[in-house]
C-alpha cells in the first residue's frame, strides 16, 4: 500500500464527512438559530462557519507557496456578524472555504508530504499542517453540533446513531475476523 497516497486519499473523504456533519446540524437550524450566541462568551454557529472559511481560505491558497496566514484575513472579523450577512452569503463562503481545502489537498502528491510550508512563520511540513489543519476543522465541527443541538433541543434529529439503538447497529456491522488486516 503506499500511504502517502492512501492518506491524502483518506484526508479528502474526512474533509468531505466533516462539511456533510456540520452541515446536517446547520440544516436543522433556523435564521434565528443559525445567528443567535447563547451567552455573551460563545459564538454562534454563523460565527463559527465563518471563522472556518476564513481559517480554510487563508491557510490553503497558494498552500504552498505562501504563508498560511494571508495578509488580508482580518480573524478578528471573523469573530464579528455584520449587520448585513445572510445564510446564503454565509455558505457561499463556507462551501468556497472548503473547496480552497479539498482542491488544495488533491493536488498533493504523496512526496509533498514532506515538504514545508509556513504558517504565521512557523515552519511545519505538510502532513503537520494538514494535521493541524483537520484537527482544527473537527474541533469547530464539534463545537457547530453541539450548538445545533442545544438549540433544537427536542427537536435534534440525530446525526449518527439515535440513542438506545447502538446494539442494532453493533450486530448489523461487519466484523474484522483476519487480525491482520
Amino acid at each position: 500500500m503506499d500511504l502517502p497516497a492512501h492518506y491524502l486519499s483518506e484526508l479528502i473523504t474526512l474533509i468531505d464527512r466533516q462539511k456533510q456533519l456540520a452541515e446536517g446540524a446547520i440544516g436543522q437550524l433556523s435564521d434565528d438559530e443559525l445567528f443567535r450566541a447563547i451567552d455573551a462568551e460563545s459564538n454562534s454557529v454563523a460565527i463559527i462557519m465563518r471563522h472556518v472559511a476564513g481559517n480554510l481560505r487563508s491557510r490553503f491558497t497558494d498552500f504552498l507557496t505562501t504563508d498560511g496566514e494571508k495578509p488580508n484575513r482580518n480573524r478578528d472579523g471573523e469573530f464579528e456578524i455584520p449587520g448585513d450577512l445572510t445564510r446564503e452569503a454565509l455558505r457561499t463562503a463556507w462551501d468556497a472555504g472548503f473547496t480552497t481545502f479539498s482542491s488544495a489537498v488533491a493536488a498533493l502528491g504523496p512526496d509533498d508530504l514532506g515538504r514545508d510550508v509556513f504558517i504565521r512563520g512557523e515552519r511545519l511540513s505538510v502532513l503537520q499542517a494538514l494535521q493541524r489543519a483537520i484537527a482544527h476543522l473537527a474541533y469547530h465541527v464539534g463545537q457547530i453540533v453541539v450548538l445545533a443541538k442545544h438549540l433544537r433541543s427536542t427537536s435534534w434529529r440525530t446525526l449518527s446513531i439515535p440513542r438506545g439503538q447502538s446494539n442494532t447497529f453493533s450486530t448489523a456491522a461487519p466484523r474484522v475476523s483476519d487480525p491482520a488486516r
